[in-house]
């Protein structure tokens, strides 16, 4: 009998002549531009710039995708250095394999370094980006369904997924993992902007929210899947990781919360007045200038002072008493 399923692409790759369009770089590189757009309108909420959340972006997102790449060759490194093995192929990004522990942790690297350029915290940026970066993630996954990857456990359920034979697989139905992560996603990343809202995070623990919420939903998927990984003490090295990560977001969620409560009051100082109060000559320089505007916005049909009415210097006031 047939069942319903969840068709997979024949190819993820289209040819335009000689380049190349994959469906798994398509779904990245939507992620960051959604995670860019609206980190950005978060930003501008909260007192900052427009395109500063674009300007870090531009040193988070290259370091996110090193990252990420060194975390996945590093912990399936069989894949690229066994026997039989290419190693060249831990070079070919585009054929799938970024974790998000590496780009998460080498991302916040460049981040901090655009941060510093710019004078802003990192924790107020992070916390602006954070629900952005688990719509990335929802929209990144997409990648691993072009790319027939990263599905769970055989399934006849309607909403499984068709496998079909290659490298290491076998045809089938699965449950879509890629899926129920993109979905997952997309419920942490309106958790955050709703408890952003109602308690006023700050000093970046909406991202510790977003980091603890999105483990807990990695660890039940990873646990799902059925391709070939690291185990430790029967589990997936990636289940441990969510542990461990989940474990460090709520401790910094809690102490966070009482040594630094609130939110942040400014998250981008003005940096041209911070340069004018540091510098006491160019304040005053600015001085005289000043005083000429001043006097220059003077109306000019201002009524002016009757001097010859004015009492004379030393004059009394009728009535005035003398002591």
């Amino acid at each position: 009998m047939d069942i319903a399923y969840i068709p997979s692409p024949s190819t993820g790759v289209i040819h335009l002549g000689p380049i190349p369009l994959r469906g798994y770089a398509f779904c990245i590189i939507i992620g960051v531009f959604v995670a860019v757009w609206l980190g950005n309108k978060r930003w501008i909420a909260r007192g900052g710039k427009p395109g500063t959340v674009a300007d870090i972006a531009v040193w988070a997102v290259p370091f996110g995708l090193v990252g990420g790449r060194l975390y996945h060759v590093i912990t399936d490194y069989q894949l690229y250095f066994g026997e039989g093995r290419n190693w060249v192929d831990a070079f070919k990004i585009w054929e799938g394999g970024l974790g998000i522990w590496g780009a998460i942790a080498l991302g916040a690297v460049g981040a901090w370094i655009g941060c510093r350029l710019r004078g802003i915290p990192l924790p107020a940026w992070a916390d602006a980006l954070a629900p952005g970066i688990a719509l990335a993630q929802a929209c990144g996954r997409w990648g691993n369904w072009f790319n027939q990857e990263l599905y769970g456990r055989a399934t006849d359920l309607p909403w499984a997924v068709e496998i079909s034979a290659g490298p290491n697989r076998d045809a089938g139905t699965y449950h879509p993992t890629f899926l129920y992560e993109s979905l997952w996603c997309i419920g942490v990343a309106v958790l955050v902007i709703w408890a952003d809202r109602r308690f006023k995070l700050g000093h970046g623990r909406a991202f510790a929210l977003y980091v603890a919420a999105y483990c807990v939903g990695r660890g039940w998927i990873e646990y799902m899947r059925v391709d070939e990984a690291h185990h430790i003490l029967g589990l997936r090295l990636n289940v441990w990781t969510s542990i461990v990560v989940f474990v460090l977001a709520v401790v910094y969620l809690v102490l966070s919360a009482k040594l630094r409560p609130g939110r942040e009051e400014v998250v981008e100082p003005d940096r041209p007045a911070d340069a004018k109060d540091a510098d006491p000559k160019a304040a005053k320089a600015d001085e005289p200038k000043d005083a000429e505007a001043g006097a220059a916005a003077e109306p000019e049909d201002a009524p002016k002072a009757d001097l010859s009415k004015a009492e004379p210097a030393g004059a009394e006031a009728p009535g005035a008493e003398k002591h």
